[in-house]
């Protein structure tokens, strides 16, 4: 492998979501950094390195089932470190995700999927005002997509995404 590869697996929510979930307040807080709104999404799966080609591949051979996503009710934390905007609706979508690419050699996930939508990364347990907030939408989710985090050049945290390929669901 080629050791640059951090890939994930993700739904992007469409434009009308995107607003509701880019209209929420984000107060200046300490300890608290917001997620730029042009990453929002929600990470089906994460796979880290591993070459596009074969993930794209299994993907696109493996029948996905079709999903609806449910924001909500309430921004939340997930940990101690992560406030998001719980997602409903896509863990048989997941699994399916998860049981191709474990079945063409990507490591099994040791963890329960908990499908969110990251707002803020919160530091040394900061409190956030925003946990809490009712916040509700939903939308059909008509693929998914395989994306490269590409890194900041200090290599701390996610700058942008790149999209590599779509794979249609429910077809």
């Amino acid at each position: 492998m080629s050791g640059t590869n951090r890939l994930f697996v993700a739904v992007w929510p469409p434009p009308d979501v995107l607003a509701v979930v880019n209209d929420l307040p984000r107060p200046d807080e300490p300890g608290v950094r917001w997620e730029p709104p042009g990453l929002a999404h929600v990470t089906v799966r994460f796979i880290g390195d591993a070459e596009p080609e074969v993930i794209v591949g299994a993907l696109r051979e493996a029948p996905l089932p079709p999903a609806t996503a449910v924001l909500g009710p309430c921004v939340s934390r997930l940990g101690r470190s992560v406030l998001c905007v719980p997602v409903a609706g896509l863990d048989e979508l997941a699994g399916r995700v998860d049981a191709v690419l474990v079945g063409r050699g990507v490591a099994p996930i040791d963890r329960t999927f908990a499908g969110h939508l990251t707002l803020a990364r919160l530091r040394d347990r900061a409190a956030c005002g925003l946990a809490g907030h009712r916040v509700r939408a939903e939308f059909c989710v008509a693929e998914v997509a395989v994306v490269r985090s590409i890194l900041d050049p200090r290599g701390v945290a996610p700058r942008r995404y790149e999209t590599l390929a779509t794979i249609p669901v429910g077809d």
